[in-house]
């Protein structure tokens, strides 16, 4: 049968609206759908049609069942201009050939020998608190700025091992937040757009953008120097730089040209440090609310690493509650808010024709928020993620790394970094709320807080 179709919301409503979309896009499309339902034609912006959806059946006929119809569109394909062809950004045969070549660096046995790596950062942030504190004596931080520092700091030198400075890895960070933020503004309000060519902005994020190119190509170099140097003998530094270098295509044997290898480190730079570090804010933010849980994490971690035991690979399974806090905060903030999607070919849903060129927006934070999916949505509960759960968690209702095949390569790699900065900081600090204001949002191509969101670390007996 022919089902009924997608409601449309009048052009004028998203053009007299734009200006609070551009603000509050959360809001504006949560109080959208709640009126038009799950699924909904609408312009974004005010001018660019699309549709947007909460529907998990919807979400997953584009992003697996029917993947093959469905590209990245030009709102995401934008991003080569500043970040280059990668896995992000990429399509079709030339993304399945990279995917192929970058995957075994994300194995689990890569990852455990990460591990100490991934924890001697989270110890270096813990040793920066204990510099501030006294035992029982608090200091006050912007958690989100903290967590960025924490989380460049463990994916570049995942990357480059020692081949990027601390003042290199800020410069690199505060270019791509920047380059984020003029990116989005774009999207958000295109009739700005001869704005910003007339004011030079454009120029001026493409030579920030070279900036950031030279920046790592310089860091290659380093790195090529230092192997070059090494006596015979030597073993290779362990570091997903070094596995890029080695990795050859399945089909000719050869390594990726340095342009790929620039545009795959760029990503892995973006995707690597944003995502995590705004999920380690809000899982800190979400055990500051709820003191209850933190105790419970905090007796967990003594219970099974006792002694102040540094946690390896192996012990994150008997650590679970430390898990079910990220996943319930990804949950609440999902780190990618919203993904794109446009038609290559015409396709049908549930009888719903689509035609070719219709660009979907697949609104994640949605998702996660639906009260149909999750009871009690809006309620901080970790244990939805316990083995044995009920209800289990809704397939394609919960997509904090996307889904389908192109679901994030580096997953495991954050979940690790994630839950290992999170016990290394509560065995040792209480975390609380400064002040009762919930902090605002900020999304950007991620969901990050808006502004400051600051945090009292108060150091345990």
């Amino acid at each position: 049968m022919l089902q009924p179709a997608w409601p449309r919301v009048p052009r004028l409503i998203t053009l007299r609206n734009s200006m609070k979309s551009a603000r509050d896009p959360i809001g504006a499309l949560d109080q959208l759908l709640a009126h038009y339902g799950d699924t909904m034609h609408m312009y974004l912006g005010g001018v660019r049609p699309s549709v947007v959806s909460r529907d998990p059946a919807l979400v997953q006929h584009i992003l697996q069942k029917n993947h093959r119809r469905y590209h990245k569109s030009d709102l995401t394909h934008g991003l080569l201009r500043y970040l280059g062809r990668g896995l992000l950004t990429n399509e079709g045969a030339d993304w399945l050939r990279q995917r192929r070549l970058i995957q075994p660096g994300f194995h689990r046995q890569r990852l455990a020998g990460l591990t100490r790596l991934m924890r001697a950062a989270a110890d270096e942030w813990v040793a920066e608190l204990d510099a501030l504190t006294a035992v029982g004596s608090a200091a006050e931080l912007d958690a989100h700025a903290a967590m960025t520092r924490v989380a460049f700091r463990i994916v570049a030198r995942s990357v480059f091992g020692d081949s990027l400075g601390e003042s290199q890895l800020t410069q690199l960070s505060d270019w791509l937040t920047a380059i984020q933020a003029f990116y989005v503004n774009t999207i958000r309000q295109p009739y700005l757009r001869p704005w910003h060519w007339v004011r030079g902005n454009y120029g001026r994020h493409d030579r920030l953008a070279v900036q950031m190119r030279e920046l790592v190509q310089a860091a290659i170099g380093r790195h090529r120097a230092a192997l070059a140097a090494a006596p015979a003998g030597t073993p290779a530094p362990d570091d997903l730089l070094q596995m890029l270098l080695d990795a050859r295509y399945e089909d000719t044997g050869e390594a990726m040209t340095d342009t790929q290898l620039l545009d795959e480190l760029n990503i892995l730079l973006v995707a690597g440090h944003e995502t995590s570090a705004n999920a380690l804010t809000w899982a800190l933010y979400l055990l500051a609310l709820h003191p209850d849980t933190q105790d419970e994490l905090a007796a967990e971690i003594a219970r099974e690493l006792p002694g102040g035991q540094p946690p390896e690979f192996a012990d994150l399974p008997r650590l679970p509650l430390a898990l079910q806090v990220v996943q319930e905060a990804m949950r609440l903030y999902p780190p990618a808010w919203i993904i794109d999607r446009v038609a290559t070919e015409a396709d049908e849903f549930q009888g719903q024709p689509i035609a070719k060129g219709t660009l979907f927006s697949l609104y994640i934070y949605g998702l996660h928020h639906h009260p149909a999916l999750w009871p009690d949505a809006e309620v901080f509960r970790p244990g939805r993620f316990a083995a044995g759960a009920q209800p289990a968690p809704p397939a394609y209702g919960y997509l904090p790394f996307g889904g389908g095949p192109r679901l994030c390569v580096g997953q495991h790699f954050a979940l690790t970094e994630l839950q290992l900065v999170l016990i290394q900081t509560i065995r040792r600090y209480r975390v609380e709320l400064v002040g009762a204001a919930a902090p605002s949002l900020s999304p950007l191509i991620t969901l990050r807080p808006g502004g400051v969101l600051p945090l009292r670390f108060r150091r345990r007996e």
